[in-house]
């Protein structure tokens, strides 16, 4: 089971900055970055009922969304003003250092059940 402050950090910030995405649909890229942003929390469901409750291999859906998401506003940041740009900040951040646990949790979960 994961640690109270990460899961604290998932309820509180994670998937509330995440699901913010969709109140940008109608801005440039506004539904592909909901996409990328809200697939990785869906992803999470079944992980979350099949493992019982909040464990490291919850990282392993976001992989993939989220570094794409995350390159993709780092190198191609789609034109943004005001809201939405402070907007893609803060997406970017968060999901940036989300990803820096992802994938050392990811790695740990999936060693300790490849056997």
């Amino acid at each position: 089971m994961l640690p109270t402050w990460v899961k604290i950090w998932m309820c509180l910030i994670l998937v509330p900055v995440n699901l913010t995405s969709l109140l940008f649909l109608s801005e440039p890229k506004g539904v592909w970055i909901a996409f990328l942003a809200c697939i990785g929390i869906l992803a999470n469901a079944p992980v979350l009922f099949h493992q019982r409750g909040f464990t490291k291999a919850l990282a392993i859906p976001h992989l993939i969304p989220w570094t794409v998401l995350v390159i993709w506003i780092l190198f191609a940041k789609p034109s943004a003003n005001g809201t939405y740009d402070a907007y893609l900040t803060v997406l970017l951040i968060v999901n940036a250092i989300s990803l820096l646990f992802d994938y050392p949790d990811s790695y740990t979960w999936l060693r300790a059940h490849s056997r």
